[in-house]
């Protein structure tokens, strides 16, 4: 059984995309890494979202499949302790930098065989998801 992945500056990650992660068997790992370094991306099937796929083995008859929305970080309420502000005001300086975004992660999943090509995302999206990265 693998640990539940963390909500960081860069990453968050809903219930229902860990439960397929525990499913399927696909690690945290190998869904940023399919995030950072598409074969394929596409719109996804809910509103405001991208899904991105790669060849899982060395067969290339199964894919893996991640579905995720760009959402606005949100700045944690400030606490009495200075050591925890200044930390928090880092992470936020962090966040800023990087125009405030997050990948929420929504699902995951392994296709069996080759999918069809449906609505490629236009260029100039996927080129800003890729200076987030």
């Amino acid at each position: 059984m693998q640990k539940q992945p963390k909500n960081d500056s860069k990453y968050e990650w809903t219930s229902h995309a860990w439960m397929k992660m525990q499913y399927y068997g696909i690690s945290e790992g190998r869904i940023k890494r399919i995030i950072r370094f598409p074969a394929r991306t596409e719109e996804g099937v809910a509103e405001n979202t991208v899904a991105v796929m790669q060849s899982a083995g060395t067969t290339k008859y199964q894919e893996i499949w991640v579905m995720y929305s760009l959402v606005r970080a949100q700045a944690k309420p400030k606490t009495q302790n200075s050591n925890l502000k200044n930390k928090m005001e880092q992470n936020l300086k962090e966040i800023l930098g990087r125009g405030g975004k997050k990948f929420r992660i929504i699902t995951a999943w392994r296709y069996p065989g080759k999918s069809p090509e449906r609505n490629p995302v236009p260029r100039e999206i996927l080129d800003e998801v890729r200076s987030l990265l």
